[in-house]
């Protein structure tokens, strides 16, 4: 069976912010987060992994960087891939949540708690549809590759989110249901054929010493 380890990257100084980094935007990593990287890496570390996937953002090549470097397996390669990028957000991209609430109420209030009514023609972004149509077939084809091995994926929170709970079966209108993912958290899904997908672990932050905040839950 393949097993496969959802990371959400570090948080960065936008994370702190209350800012929309998507796809287009980004922020460094907060010094504080490569010591959390570490924590994670160290429960990552009895774990071996066939390869490391990861969005080709600064944020997430940064964090799968970071984990490497910790998990002490030379041959472990990294491959950065769009299809693990952030949500296109558009115009909302930079601008803080207060602002975009603000400017963009429906979109705002339908992304976060809406999925099946979310409509990003306004702000020029990405779908949930879209999001599946490049991240789904990509994962299948890592399970076929790799069909009885531990794989890594260093995304986006998001992103994650909505994806992981596609490939359960849930509803469109569902997927926000369990609410977003932490900064530096582990999700694991289980497959025996790259179809059917069972969740081990969800939204997992349990290595970290510090006590989470809102900031850290998208």
């Amino acid at each position: 069976m393949t097993k496969l380890y959802f990371v959400r990257h570090g948080k960065t100084e936008w994370n702190l912010e209350g800012r929309y980094q998507g796809s287009k935007g980004d922020s460094p990593l907060l010094p504080e987060s490569y010591e959390e990287i570490k924590e994670l890496a160290a429960y990552l570390k009895k774990i071996k992994f066939a390869k490391i996937y990861c969005s080709p953002l600064k944020r997430t090549m940064t964090t799968a960087r970071e984990i490497k470097k910790y998990l002490n397996q030379p041959g472990i390669q990294i491959e950065a891939d769009q299809a693990f990028m952030e949500f296109n957000l558009g115009k909302m991209e930079k601008m803080k949540f207060t602002d975009a609430e603000a400017k963009y109420p429906e979109e705002v209030n339908n992304f976060r708690h809406h999925p099946d009514k979310y409509d990003p023609t306004t702000i020029h972004g990405e779908s949930y549809v879209d999001l599946f149509n490049r991240m789904t077939p990509k994962i299948k084809e890592i399970c076929q590759r790799y069909p009885d091995e531990n794989i890594l994926i260093v995304s986006h929170g998001a992103a994650l989110g909505a994806e992981i709970r596609h490939l359960m079966g849930v509803d469109l209108a569902h997927l926000r249901d369990k609410g977003g993912l932490a900064n530096t958290s582990t999700t694991i899904l289980q497959t025996n054929d790259g179809k059917q997908f069972k969740c081990l672990a969800w939204n997992k932050t349990d290595y970290l010493k510090r006590k989470l905040d809102a900031t850290d839950v998208i």
